[in-house]
């Protein structure tokens, strides 16, 4: 079976989202903003694994629009605990580009299917 990129690159993004907000709970006692970022940062994946499984097109599009969302959020989250210093630029730059790199797969795939 052939690897499929999203699907692999979200659940990545997903154990790292947990790590971090093991830190941020254990380390930084930040536990609202923090619980927010795993929320969205693990249904990305969680949603890419939905698609995956629709019943239909539409609904394949419809999972992977709300994965697209969860990953926009996400990517709010990490700028907001950067810029009120509970995360450093170290810890959250690759985490920024993880998720820029999976709203340009998403987008993509999104684009294909509105084409199609």
């Amino acid at each position: 079976m052939k690897e499929n990129i999203v699907q692999t690159k979200s659940y990545a993004f997903a154990i790292k989202i947990v790590n971090i907000c093991k830190v941020l709970q254990d380390e930084k006692k930040e536990f609202i903003l923090s619980k927010q970022l795993l929320r969205s940062g693990t249904s990305v994946g969680a949603n890419i694994e939905e698609a995956i499984g629709g019943q239909s097109r539409k609904d394949f599009y419809a999972k992977l629009t709300i994965s697209y969302k969860e990953a926009r959020e996400s990517k709010y989250w990490i700028r907001l605990l950067t810029d009120t210093n509970y995360l450093t630029k170290q810890q959250s730059e690759p985490l920024l580009i993880d998720i820029e790199e999976l709203l340009r797969i998403i987008g993509s795939i999104q684009k294909t299917i509105r084409n199609n």
